[in-house]
């Protein structure tokens, strides 16, 4: 194969790099855990040069487009890769990165699959960025989630057994409506394709509008609960707290592909007139009631992975809110926060669990207990409760600022206005009073502490990362601003994704004699 057929096959590399690994992982699950490691971990590290291949390409030549057997893009299944893709690509080898980094201070190690499982979410997860067909969306989704049961489960416990069947249940449910939702959309509009999609809504006439609403606010429920939209939102901080650390950093960008969906799918599909408002107030008026409650949720949090799964939540609202608004500024602006919220959390939920660790009481809240190393753990949740909460000068303040300077503080702007900035301060004194328990306050009669060990080197080096990055989102925060409004830009031309899509011919195949 040449170079230039090689080329050809990029868009689909993110993919079949994670399949291929967890493939191999899977049949060699006997192997020494080191060996297994390595195997992963090369994987992920060619996963980001495929994705940084693919962010030069995109910068070159625009949408890419790859037709699965060469079938052509209104029949066959497609994948398309946008500055968007490319944007959630590279954030989710990020992550990847730092899980594995965390894992292999020890925690893979309880049990045979870990690695096997997390590189065929890490499958899913590509696969969900990258197609352009609501039914492949639903068979990545379901790839993912069947990966995500065995890392919730991942250690064991009683928790997080509890807590997985609650989530399989729910995922089941969710995955019923979504087929409906398909067939309803199919019955209606004869295609799947988003393109086709788009082309097919904007000429549908009057009659037919009331069917395709019902499948798409169907559709809209199901992202709603993935992303813990209200009133769907109640089962993920539990779940995020029962989860292993290095899972749960795969969560949070499981969350925000809830949030992702929908800006693929209503923005490229929905987005037009007469199906756009209804469907634009559901998500401002859900993403504003989901701000509201998950502050409060965050407030009354008894344990730190608690208080941090309501602010998962709280940014998923966030992102509602700002898509319900409608204008491109705002799409641009939701993009940032979104990279900023994610790496944050996910950052957060390493250090809790050094948190934990270093303290008899675990992560609750209630308890008052003295703690070594007060001034590393301390200094690290003061700089991640900075981001978290907003404030300046991190990106968090920035992504919120840039968004409330794009909106109008009148009608739902004023509305908008209001729930960021109450969340804001309810987030800061649940962050402020989580401080206080777990490093400040000391008991009257001093308890008797064992020797903790510090975090081993791989531990160090996956947080580490993390906060580079956030950092990052910060100090080069004006490219990545002009970034994301390119990918905002790009989002609001539905017409040439459909001439990219659409207009693509099958290649030419060549007739042996």
């Amino acid at each position: 194969m040449t170079m230039d057929a090689m080329a050809d096959h990029l868009p689909v590399l993110p993919m079949l790099l994670p399949l291929v690994a967890g493939a191999l992982l899977l049949v060699l699950h006997r192997q020494p855990m080191a060996a297994k490691r390595a195997i992963a971990m090369v994987a992920t590290l060619a996963m980001g040069l495929a994705v940084a291949a693919l962010a030069l390409a995109v910068e070159r030549h625009g949408l890419l487009v790859y037709q699965i057997g060469n079938w052509p893009s209104f029949a066959g299944i497609v994948f398309l890769v946008d500055r968007l893709a490319v944007l959630m690509l590279g954030l989710l080898v990020l992550l990847a990165l730092a899980s594995q980094c965390f894992a292999a201070a020890g925690d893979d190690a309880r049990g045979p699959h870990f690695h096997a499982l997390f590189q065929l979410q890490l499958f899913g997860l590509a696969g969900a960025f990258l197609t352009h067909d609501l039914f492949s969306l639903f068979v990545f989704f379901e790839v993912l989630l069947a990966a995500s049961y065995g890392l919730l489960l991942h250690g064991q416990g009683g928790e997080r057994l509890r807590q997985a069947l609650h989530y399989v249940v729910l995922n089941l449910v969710a995955s019923a409506l979504f087929l409906l939702a398909v067939g309803v959309l199919y019955g209606a509009l004869g295609t799947l394709n988003l393109s086709d999609l788009s082309a097919r809504v904007a000429g549908l006439p009057a009659e037919s509008r009331p069917l395709v609403l019902a499948g798409a606010v169907l559709l809209l429920l199901v992202f709603a609960l993935k992303a813990a939209l209200l009133p769907l939102y109640f089962w993920l901080p539990r779940t995020y707290a029962a989860a292993s650390a290095p899972a749960a950093i795969l969560f949070a960008i499981m969350t925000k592909l809830g949030v992702y969906a929908v800006v693929r799918v209503y923005v490229l599909v929905f987005g037009g007139e007469g199906l756009g408002e209804p469907l634009r107030a559901l998500l401002f008026w859900g993403g504003a009631g989901t701000v509201l409650l998950a502050a409060l949720g965050a407030l009354a949090a008894a344990r730190l992975r608690d208080l941090l799964g309501y602010l998962v939540i709280g940014s998923a609202g966030v992102l509602f809110m700002a898509l319900g608004y409608g204008s491109v500024e705002a799409l641009a602006t939701a993009l940032y926060y979104l990279v900023h919220s994610t790496l944050a959390m996910a950052a957060f939920f390493l250090l809790a669990d050094w948190i934990r660790r270093h303290r008899s009481g675990g992560d609750v809240l209630s308890r008052v207990e003295p703690m070594a190393r007060v001034g590393l753990l301390g200094g690290l949740f003061a700089l991640l409760a900075v981001a978290a909460a907003g404030l300046p000068p991190l990106s968090g303040f920035l992504g919120k600022a840039l968004l409330l300077a794009h909106v109008e503080p009148a009608g739902t702007g004023a509305v908008l206005w209001v729930a960021v900035l109450a969340a804001s301060l309810a987030h800061l004194l649940a962050l402020a009073r989580a401080g206080s328990r777990l490093f400040w306050q000391r008991p009257a009669v001093p308890t008797a502490t064992g020797t903790v060990p510090p975090p081993a080197s791989a531990e160090r080096f996956g947080l580490l990362l993390l906060l580079a990055a956030l950092l990052g989102t910060t100090l080069f925060a004006a490219s990545l601003v002009d970034y994301v409004g390119g990918s905002a830009a790009q989002l609001a031309d539905p017409a040439a994704y459909r001439a990219a899509v659409l207009g693509l011919d099958p290649l030419p195949t060549t007739v042996p004699r």
